[in-house]
């Protein structure tokens, strides 16, 4: 008996490191989570004409129901601490002319959680084959989460209303509702040649706040923006977005998993679109230095430009400047040039680079590797970051190798192809 019970202690104990050594790359799932409630090609979606109009200030709770089609005309806020419900598969269309908008206001709420089955649909008014990125706002959520902007208190600029424009606080644990099954289709109005809308700007938004399951698309600008706040976020898809997939600022503390940047290289603008962008501040006068950098645990990511011909407007992955700690592992990269590019300023010390972890992760046709702005810092990087034990494995292989389903023509599967010896972790 006790040599069974040794034998068993023995596997338990191979099982479990070989386990450890083999964390699964990429978003992850015993079936593709994307199924179902997304939708790759919305140009051609036949939504139903708006019934009902939404406008002006919600100031009392208010449920939209799925058996109408709302239009969101002009900026909407949501006030006075008042709640927003929205019914699985409702569909809000936003106005065009009017720069339809929705604001959820600092102490208000949202909740709007759909099913894998029954998604709630925010997109553009117009009809098929006529929707383009921008054609209306996008979602903005403003919550009291810190930030680390001088005051502790800020506004966004995109000329919203003053008295009302307004993130910050101290309560981390803040609760601004639940965004859960929802795509978010052809939002980041243009405002002015400096300023464009989100997707989904998440301002100083606190950790109660439920968002998962969001797939944004043909977004003008951005698909998701944090401005500081502190949130556990899952299960996101940015396809096709104009500028950032994945943008952070001010402070923001974020654990971010099993989420995907789908790139198209068209779809991309001059001004330096990657797939994360992570920072601390834009200017080092407007921040409070004694409070928290922006901290960024992203695992289980999948980054992939679907573009193989090195055709298009293709950039680094990701994009990390001064004073921010940002942590990628368990990750798959495909496509981009370089793999990952440093500001700067960070240089290429200990000090600074201790705070940019890349763990046990694939960059698969990379046209270089982590490289800086300032290409004096790039060998003292590539020296740094060269040890085996940091686990960044560069790959040569081809998407449809190195994925499931990699066609955003039919359901696309991003799970890596258990087929592959990659895949497998050998």
């Amino acid at each position: 008996m006790k040599t069974k019970l040794r034998i068993a202690s023995i596997l338990l104990t191979v099982s479990f490191f070989v386990h450890a050594q083999q964390q699964p790359k990429g978003i992850t799932g015993n079936t593709n989570w994307m199924n179902n409630w997304t939708n790759f090609k919305p140009a051609a979606n036949d939504y139903s004409e708006a019934t009902n109009i939404i406008a002006g200030t919600i100031d009392k709770d208010t449920k939209l129901l799925k058996r109408n089609t709302y239009h969101l005309v002009g900026v909407v806020y949501v006030t006075n601490n008042a709640t927003l419900t929205i019914e699985p598969g409702t569909v809000i269309r936003g106005d065009d002319k009017t720069c339809g908008t929705l604001v959820i206001t600092a102490g208000s709420k949202i909740m709007a959680e759909g099913l894998e089955t029954d998604p709630i649909i925010f997109t553009s008014e117009n009809e098929i084959n006529n929707r383009k990125p921008g054609d209306w706002g996008g979602i903005i959520v403003l919550g009291k989460a810190p930030i680390n902007s001088l005051g502790g208190v800020h506004t966004l600029p995109f000329d919203l209303e003053p008295t009302l424009n307004h993130y910050g606080g101290q309560d981390a644990e803040d609760n601004s509702g639940i965004l859960k099954y929802v795509r978010i289709e052809y939002a980041g109005r243009k405002l002015s040649a400096s300023k464009e809308l989100n997707g989904l700007s998440l301002a100083g938004v606190g950790r109660k706040t439920t968002i998962s399951n969001i797939q944004i698309s043909f977004s003008n600008d951005d698909s998701f923006e944090c401005y500081g706040g502190d949130l556990n976020m899952s299960n996101l898809i940015s396809f096709r977005t104009t500028d950032d997939d994945f943008d952070f600022t001010q402070g923001a503390q974020i654990n971010l998993s099993n989420s995907i940047a789908i790139r198209h290289p068209f779809s991309s603008d001059i001004s330096g679109s990657r797939c994360f962008e992570v920072d601390s501040y834009e200017k080092v006068a407007n921040t409070d230095m004694t409070k928290k950098m922006t901290k960024i645990n992203a695992s289980n990511i999948t980054l992939v430009n679907l573009e193989e011909n090195n055709q298009g407007l293709v950039r680094e992955s990701v994009y990390v400047k001064e004073n921010t700690f940002f942590n990628l592992t368990n990750s798959v990269v495909s496509g981009f040039a370089p793999f990952v590019l440093l500001e700067g300023n960070i240089g290429n010390g200990e000090a600074n680079l201790s705070k940019i972890i890349l763990k046990n992760v694939i960059a698969n046709n990379c046209n270089g590797e982590i490289e800086s702005e300032a290409a004096s810092n790039t060998s003292g990087i590539k020296n740094y970051y060269g040890n085996p034990a940091n686990g960044i494995e560069f790959t040569k292989i081809k998407l449809s190798e190195l994925f499931t389903l990699p066609n955003i023509k039919g359901n696309p599967d991003f799970r890596l192809n258990v087929n592959n010896t990659i895949a497998i972790g050998n």
